[in-house]
């Protein structure tokens, strides 16, 4: 079970850098951030985990705050599945979990 949480975190983390650098990359990029390559690369990485969000979250919720909701699912995620390792490792012992 450390072996799928620790995978599991790992997405997430994937994931939310995606969403992070996407976001940033737009703050510096401006308008012109669809014809910039590496903003179109992190688009790609986070779009199934914003799909996600989307198909989660009622029609209420504009588009443009979907990529939010995504990312704080994604952080939520992680959060579990830490605490989760956290607790597997104390319980093994942490020599164990190295």
């Amino acid at each position: 079970m450390l072996a799928v949480a620790s995978a599991i975190k790992l997405i997430a983390e994937i994931a939310l850098m995606a969403l992070l650098g996407q976001w940033l990359l737009g703050l510096l990029a401006g308008a012109k951030k669809e014809s910039n390559l590496f903003y179109q690369v992190l688009q790609i990485i986070g779009r199934p985990f914003v799909s996600v969000a989307r198909l989660l979250t009622p029609k209420l919720v504009l588009d443009r705050h979907v990529p939010l909701v995504a990312f704080l699912l994604l952080l939520f995620i992680w959060l579990g599945a830490t605490i989760y390792k956290i607790q597997t490792c104390l319980q093994m012992g942490v020599e164990l979990c190295k």
